[in-house]
């Protein structure tokens, strides 16, 4: 039996806490015999491995219910790493005061301290270099409609 990516979704969704502290980052099924079934979730103060845990369970028990226990399948629920790009508008909140690196839409890239986030996009101090030292421009408006991707920078100072 093939697991319905829609239903699995809403399924999903329904095992999220009410709360709305967390939320789905990205949901991907396998298409292999055995199915592979990889959710990653984030929350704006982030999220722990106990909460992934009740997830996971929460998941697999709506996905027995709905296709039976004999359903053979891999479940993965996690976080996004810190080499991962920032995919949901959310996601941005908790990374204030951090520095991003943007590839825009338009295609050229900017690297810069986030200052602010809201529902429409951030607020980016951008950092250039100016004859070998680095120049921090005021801060400046970023839709992310043209956002097309964003990593946190990982600094190890």
């Amino acid at each position: 039996m093939k697991l319905d990516q829609a239903r699995l979704s809403e399924m999903l969704q329904d095992s999220l806490p009410v709360d709305g502290s967390l939320f789905v980052v990205s949901l991907a099924v396998s298409d292999a015999i055995r199915p592979k079934v990889t959710v990653t979730l984030d929350g704006e103060q982030g999220l722990g491995i106990d909460e992934c845990a009740q997830i996971s369970r929460r998941l697999a028990r709506r996905v027995e219910e709905e296709y039976g226990e004999e359903i053979s399948y891999t479940l993965e629920v996690t976080s996004p790493g810190a080499d991962q790009p920032l995919r949901d508008p959310r996601q941005y909140t908790r990374h204030v005061g951090r520095s991003l690196s943007l590839k825009l839409a338009d295609g050229t890239e900017k690297t810069g301290v986030l200052e602010a986030a809201d529902s429409t996009g951030i607020q980016l101090a951008e950092e250039i270099k100016e004859k070998n030292k680095k120049k921090t421009l005021p801060a400046a408006f970023v839709p992310f409609a043209d956002i097309s991707e964003a990593k946190v920078v990982i600094s190890f100072k």
